[in-house]
């Protein structure tokens, strides 16, 4: 079986070369990720990936990580450093044995500075630019592996939504914070890993915030409160979003704004295929709400790329006339919030196809209890 991982460097590799760059220069990061398999989060230490444009690429590690690596990646080009040495010195050495000391090199976008001067001192004949410019294209369309790993987490992320919903009149009474808790205890028990982000419940006027998390407010009858979570399965989040009413008669207007926000998502899921551009599946869900009359109520843009991270490109927003292709996956979310009094917002990730639009949520859409 191929390894999807030394695929990935490979057709990284291919488009060094389209693009003029002699490397690509990684750290703990999605794009270290993306073609090592191994996940680690940044620290003082230096721990890069040297990815030439032709040849293998080599890992460079604190000697604490290097039975992991040679057994956890397929790199076969480890090399350690202890912690009274300098790391830098293997940097000029491999740099000298692939001949790019005097290369153009692309640094991971999200490198340390401290580390991105150091390979500017270590190698001051280079130029650098960013990662970037190979990365967002090789990254956005994803791979089978990947939507493997965000299907499930697509399936478990409904999965706990249905079994919070199904609480009813037991949530009320509950803080946002400990319905919260709640939520990400049955992600972690479903056999999710860390949340993706920190879990959004919204109760009534709190609800009108997007980006509201949780506090201490208490739940009531009544109350709309949007829930907005997701958990990581083999480093891809789930995330999803619906809005409902626990027990008792919503306010008046919520059935209309829901109505109107579910329209505008499936207008927008509808409208997704290849070709057309993220802006129109914008438009397409901004025209149900403004035709509805709550256009200055709808504050964000409909979605954003999912994939080793939460927000990525593709962005689903006005002006960005990039054309979707099969393999894309991104957010479909539109919102209405009313200051002070709710807000409404349902999610589901979607993936391009060949002709149209994959859902990765199902759980039910409606603001009711199940």
């Amino acid at each position: 079986m191929s390894n999807p991982f030394e695929e990935r460097t490979r057709d990284c590799q291919h488009r060094l070369q389209a693009a003029g760059a002699d490397a690509a220069v990684l750290f703990p990061s999605p794009n270290f990720l993306y073609v090592t398999g191994f996940h680690e989060t940044p620290s003082e230490r230096h721990f890069l990936c040297v990815l030439p444009a032709e040849g293998d690429p080599t890992v460079i590690a604190p000697s604490m990580y290097g039975e992991q690596l040679r057994e956890g990646t397929w790199i076969g080009d480890v090399r350690t450093w202890d912690d009274d040495a300098d790391p830098l010195e293997l940097v000029e050495a491999v740099a000298a044995e692939t001949e790019l000391a005097g290369g153009r090199l692309l640094l991971d976008d999200t490198m340390w500075a401290t580390f991105s001067m150091d390979l500017r001192e270590t190698l001051p004949d280079a130029t650098f630019d960013l990662a970037g410019e190979v990365f967002e294209d090789l990254r956005i369309r994803k791979d089978e592996a990947e939507l493997d790993a965000l299907r499930r987490a697509g399936a478990l992320a409904d999965d706990v939504s249905e079994s919070i919903r199904s609480m009813g009149e037991e949530a009320i009474g509950l803080s946002e914070a400990e319905l919260a808790r709640e939520i990400e205890r049955r992600l972690a028990d479903a056999g999710g890993d860390d949340p993706s982000f920190e879990t959004i419940v919204g109760s009534g006027p709190n609800g009108a915030m997007p980006h509201h998390t949780h506090g201490d407010r208490e739940i009531k009858a009544g109350d709309p409160v949007v829930l907005d979570f997701g958990a990581f399965v083999d480093h891809y989040p789930g995330d999803q979003t619906r809005t409902v009413v626990f027990d008792g008669d919503p306010p008046e207007g919520y059935e209309t704004v829901h109505e109107t926000v579910l329209d505008a998502m499936n207008a927008a899921i509808d409208a997704v295929e290849p070709g057309v551009t993220a802006e129109s599946i914008d438009r397409a869900a901004r025209a149900v709400i403004e035709d509805a009359g709550y256009g200055d109520a709808f504050i964000h843009r409909t979605g954003h790329g999912v994939g080793l991270e939460v927000h990525e490109p593709p962005f689903i927003v006005a002006g960005n006339d990039r054309e979707l292709e099969p393999g894309m996956v991104f957010s479909v979310e539109p919102g209405i919030y009313l200051e002070g009094e709710f807000g409404v917002r349902i999610e589901d990730l979607v993936v391009v196809t060949e002709d149209g639009a994959e859902r990765l949520n199902d759980s039910p859409r409606t603001w009711r209890p199940l």
